[in-house]
């Protein structure tokens, strides 16, 4: 097997990060959640411009919670738009929490929705929830998608686990679009708290209903009056309020050595973005006229990865082959097209869609972190380039 010479994923801790954990973890501290995870949420919120954000173990766990709410928050029905391209745990949670996902395309320029399949699917099914992906960190319309939502009378749900710090022209961050907004902090992504993910929103009922969830149901992580107005409307007495369980909730909590972490991932947030901006931008400029990617416009694209689009799969085959000799690390781009996967298929048929499938058979990744430079990128692009 070759050596990798540019990986797919780089991790953004640090070794200077690693020292100031070490110095933190010898003054033992409390590890589990404690006073850095409110101040790692606060941090956050900020930076990507809402009121509230809600720390939890995954990108997944932060998709799970979201669905719960919705599920909580909107009794109409249970019919959800979901994308064909994203990542399972973009669906599963509205499958696990018995939701009737409608599957719809991608749109041509970004990847996300196709926003006419969405409104066809509004004007047939009526759903009361829709969930969209940034995909790749490559800002969705977030103008018609909001129109969509008052016109149709749905919540709108954000998956920007793979699209931390991307911005649309106007300087809004994703993670302000949707109702609620779930971002991932894996390995490899813009940031990293070893594993961990935020749900961000602005409705304060919602961001209550999110911390009690999180943490079993109680209702010990809420502020003084919500928490004590619970505590009276359910007649609770003081010995039993603090182990008191006001909603089925799960245990997703993440903890403070990670929260620790994360605020030292804020403070070079924006750093980050830039490098990866720049990058994806030096791809684009290299490949235009050659292959097929995604358009942001205007908009500012922080990518985990750079995507392609072969011309046909047997030239992405042959791609895939050049690179992995040459130590450039590949993978499909995301996981394709998710109405070909089993666990879509055997519940409810094989879904196609034209760009969802050139997506799927076509796609593959590029390796995109702060730590290359535009030689590193030319020489990536023009060993892809050989095979015109």
């Amino acid at each position: 097997m070759n050596k990798i010479v540019y990986p797919l994923a780089k991790d953004t801790i640090s070794n200077n990060d690693i020292d100031e954990l070490v110095k933190w973890l010898s003054s033992y501290p409390r590890l589990t959640k404690g006073e850095l995870t409110p101040r790692f949420e606060e941090a956050w919120a900020k930076y990507i411009g809402t009121k509230y954000a809600v720390f939890c173990n995954s990108g997944s766990s932060a998709n799970l919670l979201m669905a719960y709410v919705a599920k909580h928050q909107t009794p109409r029905n249970l019919k959800v738009v979901v994308p064909s391209v994203g990542w399972v745990t973009t669906i599963s949670p509205f499958m696990q929490f018995g939701f009737d996902p409608i599957m719809v395309g991608a749109d041509p320029k970004t990847y996300g929705i196709d926003l006419d399949d969405l409104e066809a699917a509004c004007v047939e099914h009526d759903p009361a929830t829709v969930i969209f992906v940034q995909v790749l960190g490559v800002p969705h319309d977030a103008e018609r998608l909001t129109a969509l939502s008052k016109k149709y009378n749905f919540t709108l749900l954000e998956d920007g686990c793979a699209a931390l710090g991307a911005a649309y022209a106007n300087g809004k961050k994703v993670g302000t679009v949707g109702k609620m907004a779930s971002f991932s902090f894996y390995f490899g992504h813009q940031l990293a708290t070893i594993e961990g993910g935020m749900v961000n929103t602005d409705c304060y009922e919602t961001y209550q209903l999110l911390l009690m969830l999180r943490s079993h149901g109680w209702g010990k992580d809420l502020d003084e009056s919500s928490y004590e107005n619970l505590v009276s409307e359910n007649d609770v007495d003081d010995f039993h309020k603090p182990f008191t369980f006001f909603v089925p909730g799960f245990n997703v909590r993440a903890t403070d050595l990670q929260a620790f972490i994360g605020i030292g991932q804020v403070q070079k947030a924006e750093w980050v973005s830039d490098a990866r901006n720049r990058n994806h931008k030096r791809y684009a400029e290299n490949m235009k006229g050659h292959f097929k990617f995604q358009d942001w416009g205007t908009n500012k694209v922080v990518s985990i990865s750079f995507g392609l689009l072969a011309e046909s799969k047997a030239q992405r085959t042959k791609i895939v082959k050049l690179l992995q000799v040459a130590g450039v690390e590949t993978r499909i781009f995301s996981a394709g097209n998710l109405g070909k996967h089993p666990f879509w298929k055997n519940e409810y048929g094989e879904f196609s869609h034209p760009v969802s499938d050139e997506i799927h058979e076509c796609g593959f990744f590029l390796p995109n972190n702060p730590e290359l430079g535009e030689a590193d990128i030319d020489r990536i692009c023009d060993l892809i380039k050989c095979v015109l």
